[in-house]
């Protein structure tokens, strides 16, 4: 089955806010960190947001890229 592709106005709608699910692309993939504790209400560490694109922001991050492992993809990122 084909994977959902996102353009980053689609992505945007996934922001985890009231009620909507928590979705972040990285290096082209979509990510779905919804049932993340770390995700409450689509904010990371009140640094980050979901429903965005975080691969430029991942290079300053306290953990690497693996920490994405963590979750389902659900789709691609439309450049």
């Amino acid at each position: 089955m084909d994977q959902k592709r996102f353009t980053r106005d689609e992505l945007a709608e996934y922001d985890g806010r009231d009620g909507a699910a928590a979705y972040v692309a990285y290096n082209g993939r979509v990510y779905d960190v919804t049932d993340s504790p770390m995700w409450e209400d689509g904010e990371h560490e009140f640094e980050h947001e979901a429903g965005a694109d975080l691969t430029d922001e991942m290079e300053n991050a306290p953990h690497g890229k693996e920490s994405m492992n963590d979750f389902p993809v659900v789709g691609y990122l439309e450049e």
